[in-house]
């Protein structure tokens, strides 16, 4: 399943967005989109879970959580 991370901090990395959500279970992908002229984080990114039970469990969790001293917003993009 793709899940759509949005409202991160623009200090948030990739790496910490991955194991953030492999707490969860698996993550088959990860990416952090990224601003092509400033190399930042533009404050969204995709995960991508293929077990429906974990992406669904961490979309309850962390939707509306605190990560990076931002309240991150989570759902399926699909």
């Amino acid at each position: 399943m793709k899940i759509l991370v949005r409202n991160l901090a623009r200090t948030s990395k990739e790496k910490e967005l991955y194991v953030l959500f492999a707490a969860f279970g698996s993550v088959t992908e990860c990416t952090l989109v990224l601003d092509k002229e400033t190399g930042e984080s533009k404050g969204f990114g995709f995960i991508e879970m293929p077990k429906t039970d974990e992406a669904l469990a961490a979309i309850k969790k962390l939707n509306q959580s605190e990560f990076g001293k931002s309240k991150i917003r989570v759902k399926s993009s699909e």
